[in-house]
């Protein structure tokens, strides 16, 4: 009986040792920074770029599946390379604000990778103004 016992509780100890090594094993994006704001700027005085560094933390490669941007005014350019366990990435945001009406603006970027959690989101904001 006591056999049994220590059996059973050498085979619980491992399973609960599996389950703990497993929590790392998926990636884990975390950013810099998750907004940028670009502040008064000329609507026709050319294009905006912002960088969203980001870093995976988890223990396998961190891969973005897709980017969804809220205004055709922008476009996203990010490496379709996984990202290894420790290393970090960049997602490059272009802005076009002559594309768009001048006045304040707040634009989301969606980005959606092989973790398990919610979407990830990053924001561009500022004003855009006419020159005179």
């Amino acid at each position: 009986m006591k056999r049994i016992l220590l059996i059973l509780l050498i085979a619980c100890c491992s399973l609960a040792g599996a389950v703990a090594a497993n929590r790392g094993a998926e990636p884990e994006m975390v950013f810099e920074r998750t907004s940028h704001d670009f502040g008064d700027v000329q609507r026709k005085g050319g294009d905006l770029i912002a960088m969203f560094r980001f870093r995976n933390d988890g223990g396998t490669p961190l891969v973005i599946k897709k980017v969804h941007k809220s205004c055709s005014c922008m476009t996203v350019d990010f490496s379709r390379k996984p990202v290894m366990p420790g290393e970090s990435g960049e997602i490059k945001i272009k802005y076009e604000p002559h594309k768009v009406e001048a006045g304040m603006f707040n634009k989301v970027i969606q980005i959606y990778t092989n973790e398990s959690k919610k979407v990830r989101l990053i924001t561009i904001h500022g004003n855009s103004v006419d020159g005179k």
